[in-house]
């Protein structure tokens, strides 16, 4: 009698094994097809396909040359960006930080510093900006809209006040090497490409595995649940904005590299097109979600649409329109897959 009742006990504990594992299973690809950026990674390969049908030179080695140049200083952005709106922030400064930056860059190559220098001083004055931004926010409590706003228009006017409202362009004996640094390229793909690669990889790391990354999460998810089970809110919140502003700055110094020289204007409109960016690559925009890869395909859709719509001959001053809509669909998106999972 012991035998024939522990036999169906048995069986059934493998049929619950094997539910388990099948629910696991179902689970995993649930999970990926819930994923925002595979469905915009998705897209953006629709894209290429059908515009490479239209316009057979879409693919081609230079035009895949000029656009991942293109969303790399963009996505570069979007990487420290998206540490922001992890713990429920905004940073509106970034595109102003890049004109400062620039600017720094372009005058101590003028004044015939050593092209380091002037790349150090540039990183550094993105560090600074951040830093101001992130200590009004976290230890001042000020609004992230409010105090990066104001920044905005400050870089901008520091920008003018510094270059003399002038085009700054005589780089001085250094030149080339700093011209290299984002008009280079390594086995045919432009440095700001392998710059936005490696950036892409340590955020991801970053974000996944550090503590730093999990605070980030927490902090956007429950700022005063964070602070309840010992998260350094305030220190955290800084850091992140002192990385947006220097991820803004390594964009800045590699597109004055790239262009040869230095505006007052460099970045305007940017900070739209990078928070479009990581919107449409997954960030919640109240935070605690988010990640590199999202920031990273979500500046190449953004990219890929303008080149794409240049191509097709649509009108530039469209390119608004198509990337406002994306932005929505982004979100709307997002919201269906929240009620989803609630």
């Amino acid at each position: 009698m012991t035998d024939t009742t522990q036999q169906p006990v048995a069986t059934q504990d493998f049929a619950r094994i094997d539910e388990v594992t099948a629910l696991r299973e179902r689970s995993l690809v649930q999970k990926i097809l819930a994923s925002q950026p595979f469905w915009v990674t998705i897209v953006l390969a629709l894209i290429c396909l059908v515009m490479n049908w239209i316009e057979p030179t879409f693919l081609t080695a230079d035009n895949l040359f000029n656009i991942t140049r293109n969303f790399a200083f963009i996505g570069i952005m979007a990487l420290g960006m998206t540490a922001v709106i992890l713990t429920g922030g905004i940073d509106l400064s970034v595109g102003s930080i890049m004109g400062v930056v620039g600017v720094v860059c372009g005058l101590l190559l003028q004044a015939e510093y050593h092209w380091l220098v002037a790349v150090v001083a540039g990183l550094a004055t993105g560090v600074v900006i951040g830093a101001v931004n992130g200590a009004l926010i976290a230890y001042l409590g000020l609004p992230p809209f409010v105090v990066t706003l104001g920044m905005l228009s400050v870089g901008r006017s520091l920008a003018v006040v510094l270059s003399e409202n002038k085009m700054i362009y005589e780089f001085g004996p250094y030149a080339e090497q700093f011209y290299w640094i984002g008009g280079g390229a390594i086995f045919g793909i432009a440095n700001p490409v392998w710059m936005l690669i490696v950036l892409t990889v340590v955020f991801a790391i970053a974000f996944a595995l550090s503590s730093w990354g999990r605070y980030l999460y927490a902090i956007g998810g429950n700022e005063h649940a964070a602070r309840l089970t010992g998260v350094p809110v305030d220190r955290i919140k800084m850091q992140a904005y002192i990385v947006s502003g220097l991820t803004a700055a390594i964009s800045s110094v590699m597109i004055v590299g790239w262009q040869g020289s230095a505006i007052n204007a460099l970045g305007t409109g940017y900070e739209l097109r990078v928070i479009a960016s990581t919107v449409i690559g997954g960030a919640n925009l109240m935070g605690g979600e988010g990640g590199a890869y999202g920031a990273f395909i979500g500046a190449a859709l953004i990219e890929v649409i303008r080149n794409a719509l240049l191509m097709a001959g649509v009108d530039s001053n469209w390119q608004g329109t198509f990337v406002g809509a994306f932005i929505v669909l982004a979100v709307l998106l997002e919201r269906i897959r929240g009620r989803k999972s609630d």
